[in-house]
């Protein structure tokens, strides 16, 4: 089976997880696509492989040096997002891309116009969408990619390598993606998730987040008799809405620059509820602008009273560079790796989270390295075919590079 094949016969799997379903995985047809890959991962002769009642699917490359090689990780994710449908995805072959609009469905034109980034790859050849669901390279790409290099590694037994694993992870899209994860189970000395987008990405920073749930209680009285007795709780929100910095928004910062986001917000004169996500690369900025919202809240419970206005703040997870400052090894390994593939690494801030940061955290080093994939989460998703085999071709060099560089 091709690499391109491979990916093609994930995508016909719907894997979509979903919010607030209150179990791991959050839907069945998640296990139904892991029972698929665990006799796949079988069939092609790995070892140790293990799917476990919560979704999380875990296999080994046994070493095939006498060298003392530390055990590395692979890791990538089974669900795709809920922001677009997975189910009957339909992808095509655009061949040797002319640079030009490609006709997606019916009214559904992906344009160099609105996605410049097409024009990177005139001349490859580029998995596309019917333009009703999204494609799935998010994460079957990173998954398509390590199962093949395990493969290629089977049938090369001359690249020397230590002992690699590969986990294969539910839920990564609802944010739930490390939380199960058995990094014990796991015994990896470092690991790399193959979550990234554009080929030659390199990424071992992300942002610090938090979310906030916010809760106004206000008082109804008809508005003929209101004065001195109505707390307009909806109003309140607009007001708190406000008092945020107007140009530390997603819209309108880049890079390193963080911000607070409005994620929804509805409510009545009764009462009125906001959800808020914050994020910034700095860990003291990050503290900075959680204790700003939290005044914002105590300025508003000063002007309308007491508990009018209560906030939930929880920490989601932190940047991992806290994680692999003192490891920049594992960075350097991926860079050569990536260079040796024929790609330039890419090396920048991730403007979000990644399993990987989680798992940095809980003493499993783990950068994130490209897969390939384009404009995730929608119709207008793409995956060029040689990014494809550039990303697999990187998880082979890792291998051989870490036996190289760190065998004994």
């Amino acid at each position: 089976m091709t690499l391109t094949e491979r990916f093609l016969k994930y995508v016909s799997y719907d894997t979509q997880s979903a919010e607030d379903a209150g179990t791991t995985p959050s839907t069945e047809k998640q296990m139904a696509f892991a029972q698929v890959l665990k006799q796949e991962l079988i069939d092609e002769g790995l070892s140790d492989v293990e799917l476990d009642s919560q979704g999380y699917l875990y296999a080994t490359l046994p070493a095939n040096t006498q060298k003392a090689v530390p055990t590395i990780g692979f890791i990538a994710h089974m669900d795709t997002s809920p922001d677009a449908s997975g189910k009957d995805v339909k992808p095509r072959i655009v061949r040797n891309y002319d640079g030009g609009d490609i006709v997606l469905g019916e009214g559904i034109v992906s344009s160099p116009q609105q996605f410049p980034e097409l024009l990177a790859h005139r001349g490859e050849g580029l998995i596309v969408t019917d333009g009703t669901t999204l494609l799935g390279a998010d994460d079957k790409a990173g998954i398509a990619e390590i199962v093949q290099a395990m493969v290629y590694l089977k049938e090369h037994p001359e690249v020397e390598h230590g002992t690699v694993r590969i986990g294969f992870n539910p839920d990564e899209e609802i944010g739930l993606g490390a939380h199960h994860f058995d990094v014990e189970r796991f015994g990896c000395q470092f690991a790399y998730t193959m979550d990234g987008s554009e080929v030659g990405e390199l990424e071992f920073e992300n942002f610090n987040a938090a979310s906030a749930k916010i809760s106004i209680r206000g008082r109804s009285v008809h508005p003929g008799y209101a004065k001195g007795k109505m707390v307009n709780a909806a109003r309140i929100a607009t007001e708190l809405a406000q008092m945020l910095p107007q140009d530390e928004t997603p819209e309108t910062t880049e890079g390193y620059e963080g911000f607070f986001h409005i994620i929804n917000i509805n409510g009545s004169c009764a009462e009125a509820q906001l959800s808020l996500i914050v994020r910034d690369h700095d860990r003291d900025i990050f503290e900075l602008r959680k204790a700003q919202l939290q005044n914002i809240v105590e300025q508003l419970n000063l002007r309308y009273g007491e508990d009018t206005v209560t906030l939930q703040l929880h920490d989601q997870y932190y940047n991992m560079r806290e994680q692999l400052a003192d490891k920049m090894y594992i960075i350097d390994i991926a860079r050569q790796a990536i260079s040796e593939a024929g790609a330039t690494p890419r090396v920048q801030p991730i403007r979000g989270g990644t399993d990987g940061a989680q798992l940095s955290f809980r003493g499993l080093p783990c950068p994130n390295i490209f897969a390939g994939g384009i404009n995730f989460h929608g119709p207008y998703e793409f995956l060029p075919i040689p990014s494809m085999e550039k990303a697999m071709q990187t998880v082979v060099n890792i291998c051989r590079i870490t036996a190289e560089t760190l065998g004994k």
